[in-house]
């Protein structure tokens, strides 16, 4: 469904508030020491996992946050721009999607500039690497899910 172009700034509260969370983590509040305090007692509860095993989950957890979140990022991006730039009728636009990437990406990059300046935090060119990998994954989804879609819709009811 594409979406009503007479009021295109709602589709943005969505990116607008991803974006404040991710700022949010970006914090000390999102640092590995948080995260493990956060996480620990529910995964010790639910997996009997120790503390030392734990460090490791931890790690990969963070990184699964970093996927889940930035490709979150992308995915709404392309909905706020879709809504906001012209396209006429079509569901996607290479416009869309490489904006949409590369705000993505943008973001991922100062948000790990951000984190070099915080003694909580490290910033890694390996982590944006990641995050614009998961906004590519996303656009690539949105591409293959609309044109599914839209082949769907021009076979027919059978």
């Amino acid at each position: 469904m594409i979406p009503s172009r007479t009021q295109p700034w709602k589709e943005w509260i969505p990116a607008l508030v991803w974006l404040g969370i991710i700022a949010l983590e970006s914090t000390n509040l999102g640092s590995s020491e948080h995260t493990y305090r956060l996480l620990y007692p529910l995964f010790h509860f639910l997996t009997g996992v120790d503390r030392f095993r734990f460090i490791e989950w931890n790690h990969y957890l963070r990184k699964l946050g970093h996927i889940v979140g930035y490709f979150t990022l992308s995915l709404l991006l392309f909905r706020a721009w879709r809504a906001t730039l012209p396209g006429g009728v079509v569901a996607w636009s290479v416009q869309w999607a490489r904006i949409s990437f590369f705000m993505t990406a943008l973001v991922a990059s100062l948000d790990e500039w951000h984190q070099s300046y915080l003694p909580s935090r490290t910033g890694s060119w390996r982590d944006v690497v990641l995050d614009s990998s998961a906004a590519l994954a996303a656009q690539i989804l949105i591409w293959m899910f609309l044109r599914l879609q839209r082949r769907g819709s021009a076979a027919g009811p059978a």
